[in-house]
Parts: structure tokens; C-alpha cells; sequence
């Protein structure tokens, strides 16, 4: 018999709550089976590499870069440092 089948022969004679504590379970599981998947690597930028891209994405384009900008600063928070900088 394949794991499937003995499977399903323990469903056919098991009770509704251990039923519904083996789907819980296995939903556990295949959830934390997608979540442990190695992710993608992190490449960290350099400044050159981002020179780089700017050279690919092009000119401004369209009449509301002041636009834009003003939103920028109207929304951008403010820095506040209340402790001593070592660097100063």
C-alpha cells in the first residue's frame, strides 16, 4: 500500500476530531514547508552600481517634477537624534 492509501484508510476510521486536528496539522505543515524555501540571495549596492542604473532608467519626463518634489518634502520625516553621536 502507498502512504496515500494507508492514509486514507486511517481518515475512513478515525473520528471528526482527530480529522480535524490532522488538517490543522497538515496545513501546519505545508505552510511551514513554503516558508523554509531558501530565499533569493541579498546583493548589496554599491554606489557605482547605482550609477549604473541610473543610466538606465533615463530623463525625467512630464511637467510636475515640482510637483513631485514638494510631496517629497511635505511627506519625508525629519530626523531627531537625542543621544550623544560619538562622531562629533
Amino acid at each position: 500500500m502507498t502512504i496515500k492509501e494507508l492514509l486514507l484508510q486511517e481518515i475512513e476510521s478515525s473520528s471528526d476530531t482527530i480529522l480535524a486536528e490532522t488538517l490543522d496539522f497538515l496545513r501546519f505543515i505545508k505552510t511551514k514547508e513554503t516558508q523554509t524555501q531558501p530565499k533569493p540571495e541579498l546583493v548589496n549596492s554599491t554606489g557605482l552600481s547605482l550609477l549604473e542604473h541610473l543610466k538606465t532608467i533615463g530623463q525625467w519626463e512630464g511637467d510636475d517634477l515640482q510637483e513631485c518634489l514638494e510631496l517629497v518634502y511635505a511627506t519625508r520625516g525629519k530626523a531627531q537624534f537625542d543621544y550623544d553621536n560619538p562622531f562629533e
